[in-house]
């Protein structure tokens, strides 16, 4: 089929396409696999014996804690942290799903790299002390040095501005998506949709308050599309939206304004500044909240409420809403958020990568947890090694488990896949 008439597809009919591209995404690799399939981690979850895994506190996780759904995010002003990028299975659940989660995605990507067994026993050890330190608080020692796999992507984000995004994103600066493979027409009803959407106050404030702009300023959409884009998300609503903000200049920053720092771009035809927002339906999560939790009803809130818990700079700018009669996250995305593509390891660097992630981790549960909480906690994840030696037992028995099911998954998959492309 060509994709000049993919393109055309209404909703309903891009269903088959995007499975197609999705079954696609997860046959490339064991490890694209992993990141794709989290409800066969649920499943696996959902088989265990009550005890097997430590119960923390319950706090808001991530839900899919994995390599991809970690990297660089800018907050309002620019400052840019390592934080989770991704919320769209965020619960008030244990946080040791996160754990084992992350430590499943760091297996596959040690076996992606073609590292031995042993080096993915140091990785769950660096991970476990990675994850207490980052719960000790804002009043622990200072952050364990960066690998350079992240420090990489931090200097690449750091030096990013309006136009990488437009070059990656639109493939152009000028006010306008382009249509292609990956951004898809509108039918009318999508598009009067989003129209009304950017009409509505909260929206107009919410865009406008991350320009800094003043709350008079105008607002207007200037072109919208839908977006192929990852692969959770494929077969929901999921849209790209240019918008123009007019009006008076942004507020001053610590003595920078957004357009100095490359957050929102001035339009190169002089009538405003630009804002590119991701739309993103918000779907029941597979992930298990821990019982008698009280979270927003609506997904969308739920996922916005979970990223102003776990990476405040993402949550930040982001905003429940309703499209098209299903519950949407809106937010802006900014030049400074990329992910973490890990093609190859070597062994010194899987080990610090597994540390200081599990930090990052441990810092986003833990500024949840009152100190004695998270004292507690970190001694119970801790438990059972060899003074911080190696890693817990629950922890190693989990993550080689997962690792034979999803080999075996992955193989499966990639024999259906093969023998739909030969029908």
């Amino acid at each position: 089929m060509a994709l000049r008439e993919i393109r055309s597809f209404g909703p309903e009919e891009r269903a088959a396409v995007l499975e197609r591209q999705r079954n696609l995404k997860m046959a490339r690799s064991a490890h694209a696999y992993v990141r794709g399939n989290t409800l066969k981690f649920y499943e696996w979850l959902d088989g265990l014996p009550r005890g097997t895994l430590p119960e923390g506190p319950p706090v808001w996780i991530c839900g899919d804690c994995h390599l991809g759904n970690l990297g660089p995010l800018a907050d309002a002003e620019g400052r840019v942290d390592i934080q989770i990028r991704d919320l769209d299975q965020t619960v008030i659940g244990n946080p040791t799903h996160d754990l084992v989660r992350l430590g499943l995605s760091l297996a596959s990507a040690a076996r992606g790299s073609d590292l031995p067994g042993v080096v993915t026993a140091r990785m769950l050890e660096g991970m476990v002390r990675g994850y207490a330190r980052g719960l000790a608080g804002p009043d622990s020692d200072a952050a364990p040095p960066e690998p350079e796999v992240v420090r990489t992507v931090r200097r690449r984000a750091l030096g990013r501005h309006w136009k990488q995004l437009a070059r990656e994103r639109l493939k152009d600066v000028e006010p306008a998506i382009p249509l292609g493979r990956k951004f898809w027409a509108l039918d009318d009803t999508e598009r009067a949709a989003l129209a009304d959407l950017f009409d509505e106050d909260g929206v107009r404030g919410l865009v406008r308050a991350l320009d800094g702009r003043d709350p008079a300023s105008g607002l207007r959409l200037v072109d919208a599309a839908y977006w192929m884009k990852g692969c959770s998300s494929l077969g929901f609503l999921r849209y790209a939206a240019l918008v123009r903000i007019e009006g008076s200049p942004a507020k001053e920053h610590h003595g920078k304004d957004h357009h100095a720092q490359g957050i929102h771009p001035k339009d190169p035809n002089g009538r405003g500044r630009l804002a590119l927002i991701d739309l993103k339906e918000a779907v029941a999560p597979a992930a298990p909240a821990a019982p008698g939790v009280r979270m927003p009803p609506d997904h969308a809130a739920r996922v916005v409420a979970g990223a102003r818990a776990l990476s405040p700079n993402l949550g930040e700018r982001m905003l429940p809403v309703q499209l098209l009669a299903k519950p949407v996250v809106m937010r802006e995305l900014a030049p400074q958020d990329l992910k973490l593509d890990v093609d190859q390891f070597s062994r010194e660097e899987a080990v610090r990568a597994a540390h200081y992630l599990a930090y990052v981790v441990g810092q986003a549960h833990g500024r949840q947890m009152e100190a004695g909480t998270r004292a507690g906690w970190q001694a119970e994840v801790v438990r059972g090694t060899q003074e911080g030696a190696e890693a817990p037992s629950w922890l190693w028995s989990s993550v080689v488990e997962l690792a034979g099911r999803h080999e075996v998954g992955y193989l499966q998959h990639c024999r259906r896949y093969a023998d739909e492309r030969a029908a």
